[in-house]
């Protein structure tokens, strides 16, 4: 009798100790957080180009990962974690021909993007420094370079064809950081408007052009040349218990601008997007390390992001199970800092107006907020734009989104924050729990699903 008695009471020792285990809250280690950084942002992947043997190795790395925390490779996958993608590139070699009353220039041209058409018309000039005075002009020289892209983005929404701005230091490290070579824009904005092309020339044509306001000028652009490229995105599964609750996808990207053409300067991306990887490395531990959740989970880190969120792209034109099951989509990029505007240990959400998402996990205890800013249209520029074009629920989390490091070589280890990128992941762990084993299903609000 005592022995059936002691062998009772360590049953429901054991038993009680095993509740205590799933009940005790999950902690994301700093030590995890730092040990995929040291590697993903390391020297010896010199900055994990898109498209490269670099990028590769760093989505075997995330495979690895995904295996060792019972991870599955996806269905229709087989033993794969590994989604190659073989995509044409078109990209444009030469600088273009800038023909104003009959006289060519070609030389100093520096053209960022391109349509790859022919641009003809009446030359004006922007009237003040601030680029949200653009009008509905077609062709325009532009004044303050060191806005740029404030003024490129403002071409896009206004449905200028041309802008053209003075060459200075600024612009030469801004195209340095593109990559050294023009972009082929053959896609809309979001509005549905052809993107601008933006050029920037030498002090002395600059000035010239400002004196020819009014004439009409024509911009030649160089030949296009179809390249191919091989990127690669990893995709990592954990089966829910209900086949019928849908599907969650939690993914960043991969890539960075890799090893520059000095040979010598390596653009990390500890920040972009590195850290997006590591947070969803540690959301998928967490979750695979609990019950079996109720909702199935999609881990995912697309390839060739900086090359126009070409893994993405490639993922929803042929992903692992159908769309119609993936019931939200939560994209980590450059969670690395904390944002001067938001609150301490808090990500902002691009497009969190656009559905009940966000308001929902915050009240989960996800520490996000609102993106304060509007004007930069984050929202459609990750890689969670080419799902919510296919209806799913997806927005991205970011940290500082206008960091200064932002596509610079200093984007390093050295310069994130640790303990702030911990305690932003933590705060997602039981809200993520919530969601898979919830019967809640994100909704967009009137007017937030885009169209394009």
């Amino acid at each position: 009798m005592r022995l059936v008695l002691h062998s009772l009471l360590l049953a429901g020792c054991a038993t009680l100790s095993l509740a205590a285990q799933a009940q005790t809250p999950w902690v994301v280690k700093q030590q995890w957080v730092s040990a995929h950084e040291s590697f993903l942002a390391s020297d010896a992947l010199q900055g994990r180009k898109s498209a490269s043997r670099d990028e590769t190795i760093a989505a075997v790395y995330v495979a690895s990962q995904f295996e060792s925390f019972g991870i599955k490779p996806a269905p229709g996958m087989g033993n794969s974690y590994l989604q190659t993608a073989v995509l044409p590139k078109p990209r444009l070699d030469g600088t273009g021909r800038l023909n104003m009353a009959g006289k060519v220039e070609a030389s100093g041209l520096t053209l960022f993007t391109s349509s790859g058409q022919a641009i003809s018309g009446k030359l004006s000039l922007a009237a003040s420094e601030d680029p949200k005075a653009l009008g509905t002009e077609e062709i325009v020289l532009v004044k303050g370079q060191a806005r740029l892209m404030d003024w490129y983005q403002t071409a896009a929404r206004q449905g200028a064809k041309l802008v053209i701005a003075r060459e200075s230091e600024e612009t030469r490290k801004l195209y340095a950081q593109m990559g050294g070579q023009p972009r082929l824009m053959r896609e809309g904005s979001a509005q549905g408007k052809p993107r601008p092309t933006l050029l920037t020339v030498p002090a002395a044509l600059y000035d010239q052009l400002a004196a020819a306001a009014g004439q009409a000028i024509t911009l030649e652009p160089p030949a296009i040349v179809e390249d191919k490229l091989i990127t690669t995105n990893v995709i990592g599964h954990l089966q829910g218990s209900d086949p019928k609750a849908g599907t969650l996808l939690f993914s960043a990207h991969l890539d960075h601008l890799g090893l520059q053409s000095d040979g010598v300067t390596i653009m990390h991306g500890a920040n972009d997007n590195a850290s997006g990887v590591t947070a969803v490395l540690e959301v998928a531990r967490a979750l695979a390390a609990g019950e079996r959740p109720k909702r199935s989970v999609l881990f995912v880190c697309f390839g060739a992001e900086e090359m126009g969120l070409l893994g993405a792209t490639y993922f929803a034109k042929n992903p692992p199970i159908p769309l119609t099951e993936i019931i939200a989509n939560l994209e980590f990029e450059m969670i690395g800092a904390q944002d001067p505007k938001l609150p301490a240990k808090t990500l902002m959400m691009t497009g969190f107006e656009r559905s009940d998402f966000g308001e929902t996990m915050k009240a989960r205890g996800f520490q996000i907020t609102a993106d304060p800013y509007p004007e930069h249209k984050f929202f459609e520029r990750s890689d969670n734009y080419q799902l919510a074009l296919a209806g799913i629920v997806a927005h991205t989390v970011s940290g500082w989104a206008t960091t200064p490091t932002y596509h610079k070589a200093d984007d390093d280890i050295a310069h994130l924050d640790l303990p702030f990128m911990t305690a932003v992941i933590q705060s997602l762990i039981e809200p993520a729990r919530w969601l898979a084993n919830s019967d809640y299903k994100p909704m967009w609000k009137p007017g937030g699903k885009p169209t394009r």
